[in-house]
């Protein structure tokens, strides 16, 4: 009997080695698995090492991030304001989010890809988290989700897991309750610390894989890593994380403004898109393009 494709990556699916050119002389090459699953995430936990993730939405980033070795995709709820137009994540559905998941997941060789449940689609009971989730993986083709939330989350990812579902949980500043908190604020600082201890615990005991701070103090963010056995992800949290995630646009300078405190840099893609259509505009509006190369 022919065995399944899948079955067969699954069964060679060993540790290939990886970085630029040959390890420095007396050590042993440097390895990473050749696709990454979340108990790959665990592993970086134990053994002190950190992991990157980034938002991706499309094909194009997706093939990009996935070969410069981000290992894990985020197909964020983010993609509302990044992708939509819209002001914040909250208007994005389930039925918009799923396109870009596919096109992500289908062209990811090696990432972990995870994707945000949006807000509405899995608050109202754990029924609904379970539903949405299955759809995320069956229709999204995700490997894992995301869900916002604290403690009174737990029974809803422990259903979640339960039913075949790897949940990463949110906490700390979570965007899909913005109103609530009263806009874009630090959560966790002074007192406050306790209860976000007190959600990472109960949501890693729930079952969650991981666990996602955002703009969380340092210093709370470092005391949840050590409360938990779980991988633990910052953003706006200090670098006592596991791993770090940032969205795309920001870290590669594609979106304009004023951006967060946590965000570094590391590119200026609005000024060259702008200057490469500039430079195209002038070319058509004066005749130079196309030229005969560019002609039958």
């Amino acid at each position: 009997m022919a065995s399944n494709s899948s079955e067969s990556r699954a069964s060679t699916e060993v540790p290939a080695p990886y970085g630029n050119g040959p390890a420095p002389q007396g050590q042993a090459p440097e390895r990473k698995p050749a696709k990454v699953r979340i108990h790959h995430l665990q592993q970086a936990k134990r053994e002190g090492t950190r992991f990157a993730m980034l938002t991706a939405y499309d094909q194009y980033t997706a093939e990009i991030f996935d070969a410069a070795g981000i290992e894990v995709l985020l197909v964020g709820d983010s993609a509302s304001n990044n992708v939509f137009g819209n002001e914040t994540s909250l208007p994005v559905t389930v039925d918009e989010l799923l396109p870009l998941c596919r096109a992500v997941a289908r062209t990811a060789k090696r990432a972990l890809v995870v994707a945000d449940l949006p807000f509405g689609s899995y608050e109202v009971s754990a029924e609904q988290a379970v539903a949405t989730g299955v759809r995320f993986l069956k229709e999204g083709l995700a490997h894992a989700v995301k869900i916002e939330g604290g403690a009174f989350y737990a029974p809803t990812v422990r259903a979640m897991v339960q039913a075949g579902v790897p949940v990463m949980a949110h906490i700390g500043f979570t965007p899909q309750s913005e109103h609530a908190l009263g806009g874009y604020r630090v959560q966790g600082r002074g007192d406050d610390a306790r209860r976000l201890i007190d959600d990472a615990v109960a949501l890693a005991d729930a079952g969650a894989f991981c666990v996602l701070m955002e703009m969380v103090p340092a210093e709370t963010a470092a005391a949840v890593d050590a409360a938990v056995d779980v991988p633990t992800v910052g953003i706006g949290a200090g670098k006592e994380t596991t791993g770090q995630v940032l969205v795309w646009q920001d870290m590669a300078g594609l979106r304009g403004g004023r951006m967060a405190k946590f965000v570094k840099q590391y590119a200026d893609l609005r000024s060259t898109l702008m200057e490469a259509a500039t430079a195209y505009g002038e070319d058509v509006r004066s005749g130079q393009f196309p030229g005969p190369e560019h002609s039958f």
